[in-house]
């Protein structure tokens, strides 16, 4: 498959079933989120929600175009909550198992840089658990530079896992 049999849309609740199973496989299968507990749908409504069609905080999904089956999804959401953290996003990529290596992930960021171009948005930042290697050759592909490390802050699968931080001006 190749990027140009996707289409990249906004998300809608009627991606929610499958938003949260691909979620999932990474809280069960990885250290790439820290969530350590699979969610249902309903705990994943109000994240979902949480990213209108516009705005500075988006959620894009990539489907195969022939079957509409949900391959991947980027978002851009609140760095922090407070109010002088608002033009400043936090922005991840999340694939399908099956859908890696194929320019999904860069055709998600594509079109999410794309839209932020239009918003109020300073600076976007990417937290990496390390070691992810592909992570950090699609966001250098993008612009983002590194900027520090977290060092073992977070614990999952019994051991410590860093979390490299990278930058992008907008």
């Amino acid at each position: 498959m190749e990027p140009t049999d996707t289409q990249v849309r906004a998300a809608t609740e009627g991606d929610l079933a499958a938003l949260t199973e691909l979620y999932n496989h990474y809280v069960r299968e990885t250290a790439i989120t820290f969530d350590t507990e699979p969610f249902t749908p309903e705990q994943r409504l109000p994240w979902l929600r949480s990213h209108p069609e516009d705005g500075p905080h988006r959620l894009l999904v990539a489907q195969r175009a022939e079957t509409g089956e949900i391959l991947g999804y980027a978002t851009s959401s609140a760095f922090r909550p407070k109010a002088a953290y608002a033009t400043s996003v936090e922005v991840s990529v999340y694939l399908s198992p099956t859908a890696g290596g194929r320019g999904i992930g860069t055709l998600l960021y594509e079109e999410l840089f794309k839209a932020l171009a239009t918003e109020d948005v300073h600076r976007a930042y990417a937290g990496i658990a390390q070691p992810n290697e592909a992570s950090t050759r699609l966001h250098a592909r993008f612009g983002f530079r590194p900027i520090g490390t977290y060092e073992e802050v977070g614990r999952k699968f019994g051991r410590y896992w860093d979390v490299a931080w990278h930058q992008k001006d907008l």
